[in-house]
């Protein structure tokens, strides 16, 4: 399916994860990571999210899933292996107008989750849109061995950069930016420090601004 790729802000957000699985726990640990608020509706849970849900990590009805458990919520994961429930839950979140994500269940799905690596601040998502979830993986492991680990200390510097250049109304082009990330990624590359790759990034911005 033709798919529209977006990054989503879901801290403080509600969220819901059907099943307590292995499948449901990797699902569950995404959403902490994205500073959500997670319920578990599931009538048994792993080791692992029994753990989160004796320290307040998460909320556990336990239970299978009834018609009403997406109220209020912002995104669901149906991870349950039982397409009937799949197919619940899709429906009352197109009612509801909710994202749902089954997992390997495309027909039954709104949002797809892509193969995702991080390099600090970047992050680096591949899809096929449902049709091979191992092609993507396939596609992440191959950028990931790529992209060195540079990037994440340039991306803090090109951050600074930015809000400074902002804060003096001063503008640089797209290709001067890329320009001074080279110059920043060379200098992080030759095993220089943060520092260094900053100064060499800012100088030539600067030296943009100024022509």
């Amino acid at each position: 399916m033709p798919l529209f790729p977006l990054f989503v802000d879901l801290e403080s957000r509600p969220c819901v994860v059907f099943g307590g699985g292995a499948v449901a726990e990797r699902k569950v640990v995404a959403l902490l990571d994205a500073r959500a608020v997670v319920t578990v509706v599931s009538p048994v849970l792993s080791a692992a999210l029994e753990r989160l849900a004796s320290i307040g990590r998460i909320a556990h009805v336990p239970r299978r899933y009834v018609a009403g458990d997406l109220a209020g919520a912002t995104l669901a994961f149906a991870a349950t292996d039982d397409g009937s429930v799949n197919a619940d839950v899709a429906h009352e979140g197109r009612v509801r107008g909710v994202w749902v994500n089954a997992a390997d269940d495309p027909a039954h799905c709104d949002a797809i989750l892509p193969a995702v690596f991080h390099r600090g601040a970047v992050t680096v998502a591949v899809s096929t849109g449902g049709a091979s979830p191992a092609l993507a993986s396939a596609v992440r492991q191959r950028l990931e061995r790529a992209l060195p680990d540079a990037y994440a200390p340039l991306a803090e510097i090109a951050a600074a950069a930015r809000h400074d250049m902002r804060a003096a109304g001063r503008r640089a082009s797209g290709d001067d930016w890329r320009a001074a990330l080279d110059e920043g990624l060379v200098a992080l590359l030759e095993g220089e420090p943060s520092a260094e790759a900053a100064r060499r990034l800012r100088e030539r911005l600067e030296r943009a601004a100024c022509a």
